[in-house]
């Protein structure tokens, strides 16, 4: 059975690169050329995030110097 409290990892894990985006004052142009999309995709990602892929998130966390554990726990 599924758990209804349950967030799927990539809803966590672009929740968590939006957060953090925003913390840096981080404009959605520099986030979206980090990640090789257009500034639209972001949106995209915003509405459903299944299509981002680990190296997307890869280059991202390589880009800024962060690895899965701190962007988590951020």
């Amino acid at each position: 059975m599924k758990n209804p409290k349950r967030i799927p990892l990539y809803k966590l894990i672009w929740c968590k690169i939006r957060c953090w985006q925003s913390l840096r004052d981080i404009s959605d142009s520099e986030l979206a050329a980090c990640l090789n999309v257009c500034d639209r995709t972001l949106k995209e990602y915003d509405k459903s995030a299944k299509n981002v892929t680990l190296e997307k998130i890869d280059f991202f966390l390589e880009m800024y110097g962060l690895d899965m554990n701190t962007l988590l726990s951020s």
